[in-house]
């Protein structure tokens, strides 16, 4: 008799999540899974098929109000088998009574709207090298200090100015989260000060693919360009990828400006209202898969 099960995560298995990820395209970073478990060492589920794990899905908290679905997949040998429904509805369960929001993949959005997600805006990921010089269709200077403002090191500032500066564009705190994505090995984490003044902020990390930047936070769009030509330099042969909202025009007019090219979308999607955040700062998301 087969049996199905849902379990937590196992560290092997948050390996094997970031494995089918990547089959799947998504270009999950090398190291994401250490910060996605920090953020909820409980929030990612696994469908074993006769202990064998068949699906996967991550169904995150964050504070007290929100929660997050991400890495929502069924293996192909499974798939039409209503193992990844069982799963999907086990992660809607742990997040019952939150707002919940997701980024869904253009073929799957159909599917969410039944579960009452609605779409906010699209995330857009630009890929490829940013064009040397920089400027953006708004004339927007990509060197360091252009406009009063110096780029520094993240880990240089307080933390708790950076927390709440991320708080600005993240409808819950997510201290031990931030505090790992910034700082896990491999990863450059740099900020735009200006007065005393965090005015933009960008963490990249590496990739099996293009190097992924997220989040990308700025007050201006000269700003988003010194920081993005910056974190560029960080990768082995400069090409990176930005998932930009379309929500904020400034951003994709950059992103296009630079010469990045979109390659991926998804759409970001909530079941109630869209969370107030600064979208005319926000730059590229953190992460598709936890917000």
């Amino acid at each position: 008799m087969t049996v199905f099960e849902i379990t937590g995560a196992s560290i092997a298995d948050m390996e094997l999540i970031r494995t089918w990820a990547d089959e799947e395209g998504w270009n999950p970073g090398d190291s994401d899974r250490f910060a996605f478990a920090v953020a909820d060492p409980a929030g990612f589920l696994v469908g074993r098929l006769d202990g064998e794990p068949v699906a996967c899905v991550s169904a995150v908290r964050y504070g007290s109000g929100f929660g997050f679905i991400g890495f929502y997949i069924a293996h192909p040998s499974v798939r039409g088998q209503g193992y990844g429904i069982r799963l999907w509805q086990a992660a809607m369960e742990r997040l019952e009574g939150r707002l919940v929001g997701l980024d869904g993949v253009v073929d799957q959005q159909d599917n969410y709207r039944k579960s009452g997600f609605r779409p906010a805006w699209n995330n857009v990921r630009y890929e490829g090298v940013p064009r040397a010089g920089g400027t953006g269709p708004a004339g927007a200077g990509a060197a360091a200090g252009a406009g009063g403002f110096e780029v520094v090191d993240a880990a240089s500032l307080p933390f708790t100015l950076l927390a709440a500066y991320d708080r600005r564009f993240f409808p819950e705190s997510r201290h031990a989260f931030l505090a790992a994505w910034i700082g896990l090995p491999g990863r450059t984490a740099l900020a735009a000060v200006r007065g005393g003044r965090i005015e933009g902020l960008g963490v990249i990390r590496p990739c099996s693919g293009a190097s992924r930047i997220g989040p990308l936070y700025a007050a201006a769009p000269e700003i988003a360009a010194a920081l993005l030509h910056r974190l560029a330099e960080h990768t082995p042969d400069g090409v990176v990828a930005v998932d930009a909202p379309d929500a904020n025009p400034a951003a994709t007019a950059l992103l296009a400006g630079l010469g990045l090219v979109p390659t991926f979308e998804a759409a970001r999607m909530y079941t109630g209202p869209a969370p107030e955040v600064e979208l005319a700062e926000l730059y590229g998301v953190t992460s598709l898969e936890l917000g």
